[in-house]
C-alpha cells in the first residue's frame, strides 16, 4: 500500500466519521419522536337544569358538566407520553369545571394535574411494572375523557368514587393479554396530597379479565381512612363491572359498587351504601344512541349527605345522542331524570323529589 492509497483513505474516514455520528444521531431523534406522544382534549358543554338553580350549580354530588344555564368547558387537556419497552410515564395539564369540582380539596396548581407518574418495567420477559405518581383510578369503567364513555353524562357511581389517585401500583399482565392484576398503595380516597392529620396509608387492587375482545370483566378494591387519625374510620369498597359487545353495534356494561365506613373511631358498626348501574348503547360509524338506568342508595349520607329521614336513595336516568361530525369532532345530546324518596332537590327553589336536566357538549381530540 503507496503513501497515497494510505492519505486516501484517512481522508475518506475524516469525512465518514461525523457522517455517521449525525446518522446516529438522527436515528435516536427518529426513536425519541417515535416514543414520544404529544395528545390533547377539549370539551365544551351547555346544560339547562329544569330546576332553575339560581347559583347556576346543578346537584352538589355531581362533579362533572355541574353547571346550569351556561356555557362551559368541563375539560381541558394536554397530554404528554413516554413508553419503551422498560420506562413509561405521562404527564397531563388540565384546567376546565372538571378540574374545578374535582380538585377543590387540593391546593394551588395541583388542581390542574390530570396526571403526572413515571413507570418502569421489573423484567425483560414478564410484563411486570411498577409505577408510582397521580395515576388514573384504578375504580369504574368511566373516565374524565367524555368521548370514552357511552353516556354523556357520568354516572352517580362514577362520581361518588375516585377519577384519580396518588400512590405506587405493582401490576402484571399476562402474555396473552387476558388477564391484569394489581396491588396498591395510596394517599388516600381521590387525593394528591394527604389530609392533614391522616398518617394511614390506603391499599386497592384490580383484576381484569378480557376472555376476549368483547368482554371484559373487572374487580377493584379500596380500603383505607380518609379522615384525620384522631377520628380515623375504615371504609371498604368495592367495584364490579362487565363490558360485553354483544355485536359489532351494540355494547352493554353493568357495574355495581358497595362501599362500608366505620359509625366511629374504634367501631364494629358500619353505615352501608351501594349503587347498581346498567348502561346499553347502540352504534355505528357516525351515531350512537345510550341508555342509562341506576340507582344509589346511601341512607346514612356517607358519601352523599342530605340531612333527610331516608338519606339519598336515587334512582337516575339516562338518553343520549351523539353524532361523529369527524375523527376529531363528536358532538353529544343527553337528557337525564333523578328521582329521589326524600325531596332534596330544588326547584325553582322549592323542594322536590325530582330534577331533570338537558346537556349538549361538543369535544375534541388529538
Amino acid at each position: 500500500m503507496n503513501s497515497r492509497t494510505i492519505r486516501n483513505g484517512i481522508i475518506c474516514l475524516a469525512l465518514t466519521a461525523p457522517f455517521t455520528a449525525l446518522q446516529k444521531a438522527i436515528a435516536q431523534t427518529d426513536s425519541t419522536e417515535k416514543s414520544l406522544k404529544i395528545s390533547g382534549y377539549g370539551e365544551a358543554f351547555y346544560s339547562y337544569d329544569l330546576g332553575k338553580p339560581a347559583n347556576h350549580i346543578r346537584q352538589p354530588f355531581l362533579y362533572s358538566y355541574n353547571r346550569h344555564n351556561t356555557v362551559n368547558i368541563n375539560l381541558a387537556l394536554v397530554k404528554a407520553s413516554y413508553s419503551t419497552e422498560r420506562v413509561r410515564g405521562n404527564i397531563g395539564l388540565m384546567t376546565g369545571t372538571y378540574s374545578s369540582d374535582n380538585m377543590a380539596a387540593e391546593k394551588d396548581v395541583l388542581k390542574n394535574i390530570y396526571e403526572a407518574n413515571a413507570g418502569l418495567k421489573l423484567t425483560k420477559k414478564r410484563s411486570l411494572w411498577i409505577d408510582a405518581g397521580v395515576l388514573p383510578s384504578h375504580i369504574g369503567w368511566e373516565s374524565a375523557i367524555g368521548k370514552d364513555c357511552q353516556t354523556l353524562t357520568r354516572s352517580i357511581a362514577a362520581e361518588n368514587s375516585p377519577y384519580f389517585e396518588t400512590g405506587v401500583r405493582l401490576s402484571y399482565t399476562t402474555n396473552n393479554g387476558k388477564w391484569y392484576i394489581s396491588g396498591l398503595l395510596l394517599n388516600g380516597w381521590q387525593r394528591i396530597e394527604r389530609l392533614n392529620g391522616n398518617n394511614t396509608l390506603a391499599f386497592g387492587h384490580q383484576l381484569t379479565f378480557k376472555p376476549s375482545d368483547k368482554i371484559t370483566l373487572n374487580s377493584s378494591s379500596f380500603i383505607g381512612n380518609d379522615k384525620p387519625d384522631s377520628i380515623r374510620q375504615w371504609r371498604y369498597f368495592h367495584d364490579f363491572y362487565g363490558q360485553f359487545q354483544l355485536s359489532s353495534h351494540f355494547l352493554f356494561t353493568l357495574g355495581f359498587d358497595i362501599g362500608m365506613e366505620q359509625q366511629a373511631k374504634g367501631s364494629s358498626h358500619y353505615n352501608t351504601w351501594y349503587t347498581p348501574v346498567l348502561i346499553t348503547s347502540w352504534f355505528n360509524d357516525n351515531w350512537s344512541i345510550g341508555l342509562r338506568g341506576e340507582y344509589f342508595s346511601d341512607p346514612y349520607g356517607t358519601i352523599i349527605p342530605t340531612g333527610t329521614g331516608h338519606g339519598f336513595k336515587t334512582w337516575g336516568y339516562s338518553l343520549n345522542i351523539d353524532r361523529k361530525i369527524t375523527n376529531r369532532f363528536v358532538w353529544r345530546i343527553e337528557g337525564r331524570g333523578l328521582n329521589s324518596k326524600d325531596r332534596i332537590f330544588l326547584n325553582q327553589d322549592l323542594p322536590s323529589k325530582n330534577n331533570f336536566a338537558f346537556t349538549s357538549a361538543i369535544a375534541f381530540s388529538f
